[in-house]
């Protein structure tokens, strides 16, 4: 009885905690989705008032505000600096770990780490009271939110750039490049650097979404953001703050569904190549 019970277990457990998992994210999402565009109370929901009034007003309002296109244009442009600093950082130092430092390889994913563990507010204040003290010009700047960002990102991209590498033979690369006469630059940007395009896609979505969606350091830093936008047209506007909020997760969304796209027609190509020979 207990080996057909266990059976059974092994059958449906799976099923059962993604049906759990399903209910646990779709909910939430169903019920921003009613609080944002319905207007309807909810001790009147009934069959009849369920189809009733559903208007897309509240995100249409958020377009008209005066600061909407400002911080999301401030937003998308410190996402794609801190992409661009996180790479030239990043992509290099775990380059040289796995080919020069293999037994560094655990302090540096320890350090890489520590954004986890220091709280944001600690991070900020920290580094908030160095530029006070010596590069004051530099905080009053909005630009000052990118070193944050590249340490908040740190944890995610740095092992999709690490995943990316170990998924390739790193080392056999660069050796066929420089027998061949390739200079570092060469080899990284024609033999290293192609080979990783889906870990580097991934490590720019996982950034931009985290510089897009962060509040905690920009509303202390007195930032005007997107994501500090948001909040503020939520204490002013509910239903549209919960709009715009369901706006930024599907537009990240679909950011993820393009790099989703673009890795499978890379890998098709890949696979098509290979296989004509």
């Amino acid at each position: 009885m207990s080996n057909r019970l266990t059976r059974w277990l092994g059958r449906v457990g799976p099923t059962l905690v993604l049906l759990a998992a399903a209910v646990f994210f779709i909910a939430p999402l169903l019920t921003s989705f009613r609080a944002a565009f319905h207007k309807v109370p909810t001790i009147l929901l009934d069959r009849h008032t369920w189809f009733e009034k559903w208007s897309f007003e509240g995100v249409r309002r958020a377009f008209h505000e005066p600061q909407f296109w400002p911080t999301l244009s401030l937003s998308l442009r410190l996402a794609l600096i801190t992409v661009v600093i996180t790479m030239l950082l990043l992509v290099p130092t775990a380059l040289y770990v796995h080919l020069r430092l293999p037994k560094a390889r655990a302090l540096v994913e320890f350090c890489t780490l520590l954004p986890y563990v220091v709280p944001p507010i600690a991070l900020v204040a920290g580094i908030a009271a160095f530029y006070r003290a010596n590069a004051r010009w530099f905080l009053n700047t909005d630009y000052a939110l990118a070193p944050f960002y590249v340490v908040m990102a740190m944890p995610f991209t740095y092992r999709a750039i690490d995943a990316g590498i170990k998924a390739i033979d790193v080392r056999t690369l660069v050796d066929a490049s420089r027998s061949l006469g390739g200079s570092w630059p060469m080899t990284i940007r024609k033999t290293i650097l192609p080979n990783m395009s889906t870990a580097l896609l991934s490590s720019a979505f996982l950034t931009a979404t985290i510089v897009i969606g962060e509040f905690t350091i920009a509303k202390t830093l007195a930032k005007n953001t997107f994501a500090t936008f948001g909040f503020e047209y939520f204490s002013r506007d509910a239903q549209g703050g919960v709009g715009l909020a369901l706006l930024t997760l599907f537009g990240t969304t679909a950011m993820l569904g393009v790099l989703t796209l673009l890795t499978r027609t890379k890998a098709r190509k890949a696979m098509s190549s290979s296989t004509r020979f």
